[in-house]
């Protein structure tokens, strides 16, 4: 590859990874769309329009094969099947926190989840920490602690969505699946529920989608579209751009969550609250200016 085309390369995977980010910082405002549909009602329409439309990128992709041998695989199945439960309860902490006042805190459970996804790996994997790491990591905590005294309760909404999806990138690394082919299955293996559940809520007469105009119901429809898109961008970014290019880039999604949370939905942040962000705001600073100098380090 000459270097006309790397630069190229480099460029629509850093477009990518942008692209991804600013659908997940601005996500909240899709959700609030969605009201009255509940929490539960709404991930439930996540899953079951996402699956469909994963399919046939999945057929287009010529992933079928993998898809299939997964299938096959009871170990794969199994770790599957802890992807989307712990996916699951990601998808519907940040929906029901976004429709009841929380976009703040959700906004920390990003910021956070970085450093927790490397604690794991040093607890689970048994990954060294560099000294930068470590700094970055003992702030976190102080920064959660601080929040817990302060408040009077952990940052539950924050704890949840860091830990979920910390724990689910850990299954995936372990399942080492292409990231289309794991989520069909994540989503494929939750539908048959979710399906139940929606058929519950029409049978309670319930259910927002049918009992509410067109509009709702496109609205509702689209939560699959919402779901794939940033996916499939954030696939293009991860294979064209070095991760720590891409982990620089990840910091986009929680700021403009905090910023909508703080300037659109006018959350309150009290002073114990700024002093706790504060914290966790340096523990990045020190986690990302870590990740630069190594990734600087090894290239030379």
């Amino acid at each position: 590859m000459n270097q006309s085309d790397a630069k190229a390369r480099y460029n629509s995977g850093l477009l990518a990874a942008i692209g991804t980010y600013l659908i997940w910082g601005v996500v909240p405002l899709y959700w609030q769309l969605l009201k009255p549909a509940s929490a539960p009602e709404i991930l439930a329409h996540r899953v079951i329009w996402s699956v469909g439309l994963l399919l046939i990128i999945v057929y287009f992709r010529n992933l079928m094969v993998e898809v299939r041998s997964a299938l096959n695989d009871k170990r794969k199945i199994l770790l599957l099947f802890s992807a989307s439960i712990l996916i699951s309860i990601n998808w519907g902490v940040f929906i029901w926190a976004v429709n009841n006042g929380h976009v703040i805190e959700t906004s920390l459970g990003y910021f956070i989840n970085p450093l927790v996804s490397v604690a794991l790996g040093v607890f689970i994997l048994k990954e060294k920490l560099r000294s930068l790491q470590k700094v970055s990591v003992a702030l976190t905590f102080i920064a959660v602690t601080f929040l817990t005294l302060t408040l009077g309760h952990p940052p539950y909404i924050a704890l949840s969505l860091a830990f979920s999806f910390g724990f689910y990138g850990l299954v995936k690394k372990i399942l080492n699946m292409n990231a289309i082919s794991s989520l069909t299955l994540e989503t494929l293996l939750l539908t048959p529920f979710f399906l139940a559940f929606l058929f519950y809520l029409n049978s309670k007469n319930q259910l927002s989608f049918v009992n509410y105009d067109l509009n709702h119901s496109f609205w509702l429809a689209t939560a699959g579209v919402v779901t794939v898109v940033p996916l499939l961008l954030f696939g293009t970014a991860v294979v064209r751009i070095p991760l720590v290019v891409l982990g620089l880039v990840q910091a986009l999604g929680p700021i403009l969550q905090f910023l909508l949370g703080y300037f659109v939905f006018n959350e309150p942040m009290s002073l114990a609250r700024w002093i706790g962000f504060l914290i966790v705001w340096l523990a990045v600073t020190v986690f990302s200016y870590d990740a630069v100098k190594t990734y600087r380090e090894n290239k030379n």
